[in-house]
């Protein structure tokens, strides 16, 4: 798993120089979400607030985040792609994609279902503990 980590943040740098592991992560999750409260990111990924903070400045200082007053709720700020965020994490999803399938081309197909299987296992809901 060290070894996992350690490629994916070493190929996260390579695919764009400003997207850190972690920055591509809340990226995409406030792409799903259709954005979200920074709070909500720290919440989710079970991180200080101040680290979120500071990734935060600097998607917004890269203009690849924006901050929107929530209709609802005008005390609440709410994150959101710009354009250009969506833009470089479409490329970066796409750099993966390629090499994920390049990484992967040679697998029996018997051996990628078997893969798949335990990255869906991997990844149910309660499995997040240590």
């Amino acid at each position: 798993m060290t070894a996992f980590a350690r490629r994916a943040r070493a190929s996260a740098g390579r695919m764009h120089p400003e997207l850190s592991l972690v920055s591509y992560t809340l990226l995409g999750h406030l792409e799903e979400r259709d954005g979200c409260r920074a709070t909500d990111l720290a919440a989710h990924y079970a991180l200080d607030k101040s680290t979120v903070s500071r990734q935060v400045a600097a998607l917004e200082r890269a203009a690849l985040v924006e901050r929107r007053l929530d209709p609802d709720d005008h005390r609440v700020q709410v994150l959101h792609l710009t354009d250009a965020g969506r833009e470089i994490l479409a490329q970066v999803t796409e750099s993966r994609r390629a090499a994920f399938q390049e990484r992967l081309a040679d697998w029996p197909e018997e051996d990628l279902v078997r893969f798949a299987g335990y990255l869906v296992r991997y990844n149910l809901p309660g499995t997040d503990r240590p």
